[in-house]
């Protein structure tokens, strides 16, 4: 069936648009664990969790509740080693991520008497803090009349209007941004923006979209709203090979620690190149992903050849209480496994 007519426009008539959004809202509102607080710490934790992370993924390994439990203020997790920080983070990725929140952490303390500001200017003057998690933990903890853009809204708002230019674009940033800031309802703008995001998470999918039975349907533009948004190409995964040592002397795993940008703080097992292990055969190959990245590690049995200039090697017991990318932990496991260590 096809989508029906808008009969509408959502900025010209957004009084109307708000009263049916909210009543939708109201009666199919989710229950997530940070919709039961309006503690600016515990939303701050849960967005910047959620922007690379499922919800489904943060909800099933109850990530959230996990981390806050380890972490619960801003005083605990600024005086927290980097490497305990990192461990609890495991398996969310992009690292940088908590870096910032411990940072931010430091900074709410020093800048602002431990108090979080409020509006959501002030916010993106944190560490780590855009405009989109500047205006979530405003009006999220604070109830302060912030928009908010993220990516669900910007394919709800992108098919509300008919947008054709690319939502990640300039130009259609202007245009989504301006467009969610005249929507927002000033009087409920928790309730609002939870609601908008939630049409995006749920009827207003990138595929399949429920427009039959969307509450404001009647406002939105597009006949064609699978097409809808817009987005400049995808980045290209970049092929990556791997050549790692597989080591272990008096039951303890030969590890050092990373330095460059993807491994930073992180244990890994020794890598060389190519041609460093030309003379030996792999005893196993492993593919993963991670970021742009799809790697094929190749993995020794042997002690590497040399050290490397400033590469420091430890023999190491206790792998559960490191910081270990997810896709390793899973190697080593199978390997202690399969070698019955």
């Amino acid at each position: 069936m096809e989508k029906p007519l808008a009969r509408n426009h959502p900025v010209e008539n957004k009084r109307a648009f708000r009263k049916a959004l909210l009543k939708w809202f109201q009666t199919n509102a989710k229950s997530y664990p940070w919709r039961k607080t309006s503690d600016p710490w515990s939303i701050l934790v849960s967005e910047i969790m959620l922007q690379q992370t499922t919800v489904a993924s943060v909800l099933a390994n109850r990530r959230f509740e996990k981390f806050l439990k380890q972490f619960p203020d801003i005083e605990t997790i600024a005086t927290a080693p980097e490497e305990t920080i990192l461990r609890a983070w495991e398996g969310l990725g992009y690292y940088n991520r908590v870096r910032n929140l411990q940072k931010t952490a430091r900074a709410v303390l020093h800048d602002f008497e431990g108090q979080f500001p409020s509006d959501a200017e002030t916010l993106q003057t944190l560490p780590g803090i855009g405009r989109y998690t500047a205006g979530a933990v405003s009006s999220f903890a604070f109830n302060h009349p912030a928009p908010i853009v993220d990516g669900n809204i910007a394919r709800v708002i992108s098919r509300l209007l008919n947008c054709q230019k690319e939502v990640d674009s300039t130009a259609g940033q202007k245009i989504i941004w301006q467009t969610a800031a005249e929507l927002l309802d000033a009087s409920k703008p928790r309730l609002f923006n939870s609601a908008l995001m939630e049409l995006g998470q749920t009827l207003c999918s990138p595929k399949s979209p429920g427009c039959l039975i969307c509450p404001v349907r009647d406002y939105c533009q597009t006949r064609s709203p699978e097409s809808l948004p817009v987005k400049k190409p995808r980045k290209k995964f970049v092929q990556v090979d791997e050549h790692a040592f597989f080591w272990i002397e008096k039951n303890k795993l030969l590890l050092s620690k990373g330095q460059d940008s993807r491994r930073q703080g992180f244990w890994k097992l020794p890598l060389r190149s190519p041609e460093q292990c030309a003379h030996l055969e792999p005893i196993s190959q492993h593919r993963y992903t991670i970021t742009h990245h799809k790697v094929t590690l190749y993995l020794y049995h042997a002690k590497p050849p040399r050290l490397l200039g400033g590469e420091k090697y430890h023999l190491i017991s206790r792998l559960p209480d490191l910081p270990i990318a997810t896709p390793v932990r899973k190697i080593l496991a199978a390997k202690t496994i399969e070698l019955g260590l």
